[in-house]
């Protein structure tokens, strides 16, 4: 298995992320919203579950094409390597752009693009469906006669790479390094949904290939984040998967077996010519920016707060290389965190079902890694925090159980 850079890596996403929530509450610039970063942080966790399982699923494929290869690199010569980097930087502009101009490339990379702020914590809000896109992009890269694991260890650093430019606190930086370095001011245009700035600065590090083929734009003015027809939910099913639904929708129900067919790759937002219009909420209201918030269960925050930050040594039993954990215990694990992001999820918008699906998820959760942990022979005191955390979320959710019992009614809508 190659290096698991993800994992490495996570300590100091983490540290940077945290950095930058500390700054921006100190300055009260509202650069956070609790709702939409307790929702990426969310999607954050699954989506390094599912980094571990296509890095695992392409690697055969790889492996296989290295038989075809042109030549043989040495991947720990400095000049192959920043071949290799420039290579993965060069290719991940075209699977950035295709993400953006395609139907089937947006339905996997809209997800990223969902959220209406931008920090680190959107950084993290990545599509389960779009790193499988991702990672058959590169291999071009394997043909030429870089090693498999190579590629994808690359590919895994040049994806945290692109974590730095997701913020608003650095601002505009001299002239000559915005004009090669893909920038945060850069990234805030390619975020926004401005008119001037949609489709614009694909680049994953050197912004030189945006100004090679046409798709650079300065940032001159405010940007607005997020999509032209926003999700307004937290729910991680929708989120990743509402795109997909509509070209499923528009196969069936065309009447064209050729418009099924080039669906896909047609341009973004192209429909057969047989189906009506969608109409659909936009972000503006009577031309002013909306965004998206919800009534949460009352006394919540503190409860999502713990559950995030205790979420992520789970995570490391599912994404890091030294895990005690077999391939289906993770799988399972995996399944656990999505119930887990949309009980979250429907906290946020006080669904009644959301503490019975965290109590199950919980259950599930502590009972099965305490167990799969004294299985497999790890320390004693890991089972014991685990143990631990499992017996202080149940007394937590008990009493926001109770607490939520005597508040007032919620809406039908809310209650749904």
């Amino acid at each position: 298995m190659p290096i698991n850079v993800y994992a490495i890596a996570t300590p100091f996403v983490i540290a940077l992320a945290l950095g930058e929530f500390v700054y921006c509450v100190a300055r009260r610039n509202g650069y956070y919203s609790f709702q939409d970063s307790i929702a990426s942080m969310g999607t954050a966790v699954i989506n390094q579950c599912v980094n571990v399982a296509v890095a695992l699923l392409v690697l055969p494929l790889f492996n296989a094409l290295e038989r075809f290869s042109v030549a043989k690199w040495d991947a720990t010569s400095p000049l192959a390597l920043l071949g290799l980097f420039l290579g993965v930087d060069f290719l991940f502009y075209w699977f950035h752009r295709f993400g953006h101009r395609t139907n089937i490339g947006w339905a996997a990379h809209s997800p990223h693009h969902s959220t209406e702020e931008l920090n680190y914590a959107v950084a993290l809000r990545a599509s389960v469906t779009q790193r499988l896109f991702s990672f058959l992009f590169y291999w071009p890269l394997v043909v030429v006669g870089f090693p498999s694991e190579a590629v994808l260890a690359m590919v895994a650093f040049h994806l945290v790479l692109q974590f730095i430019p997701h913020t608003r606190v650095i601002p505009k930086l001299p002239r000559w390094i915005e004009s090669w370095l893909n920038t945060p001011s850069h990234h805030r245009v390619h975020h926004a949904r401005n008119d001037l700035y949609i489709d614009k600065n694909y680049a994953g590090f050197l912004i030189i290939w945006d100004r090679m083929f046409g798709t650079f734009q300065e940032e001159t003015e405010e940007c607005s984040y997020g999509v032209t027809t926003p999700p307004n939910t937290w729910d991680p099913t929708f989120i990743n998967f509402q795109y997909w639904a509509k070209l499923v929708g528009d196969a069936i129900h065309t009447r064209s077996w050729w418009d099924r067919l080039r669906l896909w790759v047609m341009p973004t937002g192209w429909r057969p010519a047989d189906l009506p219009a969608r109409t659909e909420a936009g972000w503006k209201q009577a031309g002013a920016e909306v965004k998206f918030q919800s009534v949460e269960l009352p006394g919540i925050r503190g409860y999502l707060v713990f559950q995030m930050l205790t979420s992520l040594p789970f995570m490391l039993l599912v994404s890091h290389h030294a895990s005690p954990l077999s391939g289906w215990r993770k799988l399972v694990l995996s399944a656990l965190f999505w119930a887990m992001a949309t009980a979250w999820a429907g906290m946020l918008e006080s669904k009644r079902w959301s503490l019975g699906l965290e109590i199950a998820r919980v259950l599930g959760m502590g009972g099965l890694v305490t167990l799969w942990l004294v299985q497999a022979g790890a320390p004693q005191a890991w089972s014991a925090l685990t143990a631990g955390w499992l017996a202080v979320t149940l007394v937590w959710l008990r009493v926001s159980r109770t607490t939520n019992r005597g508040a007032a009614p919620l809406s039908q809508e809310a209650a749904s």
